[in-house]
């Protein structure tokens, strides 16, 4: 227990103003202790019966995920880190970035704990696995219904928006994904997984860093010059949004044979005013064309070419809340191999049209299959390390 004690004042020191370090590291470490965030080797050990292959949940980008039980009866999941993570860089970062960070829509760090080598995260036991396994799935799409997935795309904006102005420092999450959204046995949804996770200081606005994260979810401007802001995060929450709606990934698409992805296919829909056309057929029931409308032109908002013209969070929960009915025009969408200019005026070309009814037809498209979007770029001065597979992220 010692051992881990230390390892909570190291992951905890660079943060902390030289000024109030010392006594902000002796509470800090007397709220872990309270917490009981420092769990020993043996206690995993036996909530795991020895991380047995039966309690496997699934395989991360940075280790197994294992099912366990803890002493006083809570049922977590154990993340444990593959020696292949630089030397436990993963654990210092995730376990540093979640220390304290706590709000409803973010999956909740329980504990850590270091053995030797290996490293390992706690987390809360998150019942209905990951949004990709229920969005994406051949049959019982007709349960995730319109209800259930607005609030997830309300759930997943309020956690970013928590992320990224109201904890304890800014956090950019940099791999916002349908495999990183984790649902409870409420259908509440969870942000996880913060292994790529950047700290921003209140001071920066955008910094240039190695590219890494998902196909079909990384920004331009993040994707081709390893540039990072928060509207890398808007930009992977914007396509989560459309592919809620649609049921469809966007990479790879095969729906429309004439479109490179489902951000384009949705974009060329949106200017014929035939938004609608991209609702996914089980949504037929539970459908809110209005609702869904405005979700559609917001999440193309999102995930414009230009970061400057893309909301933030806070807009975007306003958005959802329905105090903000008149949006602007959104422009051409980004995606792998498009360019964008920073434009001079952001939001100046505002439609001024608010949602009094939709104007487009609840038709379906026709599903086809010709084309794959194209896979990723880089540029010569980054390196892309993709996750073309996702994962179950604890």
């Amino acid at each position: 227990m010692k051992k881990s004690k230390g390892i909570f004042q190291q992951l905890v020191k660079p943060w902390l103003p030289n000024a109030s370090r010392d006594q902000n590291e002796d509470d800090l470490e007397r709220i872990a202790a309270q917490e009981q965030k420092l769990l020993s080797f043996g206690t995993l050990v036996a909530s795991t019966k020895n991380f047995h292959h039966s309690r496997k949940l699934g395989e991360g980008a940075f280790g197994p995920v294992f099912k366990g039980k803890l002493p006083d009866g809570k049922v977590v999941a154990v993340k444990k880190l593959s020696h292949s993570s630089t030397q436990g860089k993963e654990f210092k970062t995730e376990a540093k970035k979640l220390a304290r960070v706590q709000h409803r829509n973010v999956v909740n760090l329980l504990g850590y704990c270091a053995h030797g080598e290996e490293n390992f995260l706690v987390y809360e036991y998150v019942a209905n696995e990951s949004l990709d396994k229920h969005l994406f799935r051949s049959d019982g799409r007709e349960a995730f219904n319109w209800e259930r997935r607005l609030d997830t795309i309300t759930g997943i904006a309020k956690g970013l928006l928590y992320l990224h102005e109201k904890a304890h420092i800014r956090i950019i999450h940099r791999d916002i994904k349908a495999g990183n959204i984790l649902l409870d046995d409420k259908w509440v949804p969870k942000i996880a997984d913060f292994g790529m996770a950047r700290l921003f200081p209140d001071d920066q606005t955008r910094i240039n860093t190695r590219v890494a994260g998902a196909n079909g979810y990384m920004s331009p401007e993040y994707l081709m010059h390893g540039s990072l802001s928060i509207k890398a995060d808007v930009f992977s929450f914007g396509v989560v949004v459309l592919e809620l709606i649609s049921g469809e990934k966007n990479f790879p698409f095969t729906r429309d044979s004439d479109s490179k992805n489902l951000l384009e296919w949705a974009f060329k829909l949106f200017k014929k005013q035939r938004a609608l056309e991209i609702m996914d057929p089980a949504l037929a029931s539970s459908a809110d064309p209005q609702h869904i409308a405005m979700c559609i032109h917001m999440g193309l908002l999102c995930v414009q070419s230009d970061p400057d013209l893309r909301p933030d969070m806070g807009r975007v929960v306003m958005i959802l809340s329905k105090k903000l009915t008149a949006l602007e025009e959104p422009s051409r969408p980004g995606y792998p191999g498009s360019r964008y200019r920073r434009s001079r005026t952001p939001g100046a070309s505002s439609s001024g049209t608010g949602y009094s009814g939709p104007s487009n037809s609840l038709s379906f498209g026709s599903t086809s299959s010709s084309k794959s979007a194209t896979s990723s770029s880089s540029s010569e001065h980054t390196s892309i390390r993709s996750d073309p597979h996702g994962k179950r992220p604890m």
